[in-house]
């Protein structure tokens, strides 16, 4: 496989990694006035700032069949950017992916989150359908 290969398979992971659980799932979401994960981390944002984080991470379960079912990102959005110019680390549930459910994957991201944002000195926003609540 030659370096555009490898590039067109990462364009093609990525996009897959941005519709979560699928269209269909996006579009009930939709339907019933919610926003995805992507979109309320986006919409919380600065425009242009959200670096995502462990977005092609997938769940390690190989119980009761879930080794045929993984989704890249794992159904968690987790990243940081800025709102009002300041840095803020953020994660979001994705309730399209397994309706929204936390695997170990989810956990070890948030962690990661969490650390990173100790590091920083920057506040974590955890977002979900309700609002948003500040971890510390």
């Amino acid at each position: 496989m030659d370096l555009n290969e490898k590039y067109r398979q990462l364009e093609e992971f990525n996009a897959k990694a941005e519709l979560g659980g699928g269209k269909d799932r996006i579009e009930k979401q939709h339907a019933v006035g919610k926003k995805t994960a992507r979109e309320r981390v986006l919409q919380f944002l600065d425009p242009g700032t959200f670096t995502e984080i462990d977005k092609l991470m997938t769940h390690r379960n190989y119980d009761f069949g879930m080794e045929a079912q993984k989704v890249l990102g794992d159904g968690l959005i987790s990243g940081y950017g800025k709102v009002n110019g300041r840095l803020v680390y953020v994660f979001a549930q994705d309730f399209t992916v397994f309706g929204g459910s936390l695997s170990r994957a989810n956990a070890d991201k948030i962690v990661k989150i969490q650390e990173l944002a100790l590091k920083m000195g920057a506040p974590v926003i955890g977002l979900n359908d309700c609002g948003y609540s500040k971890i510390f």
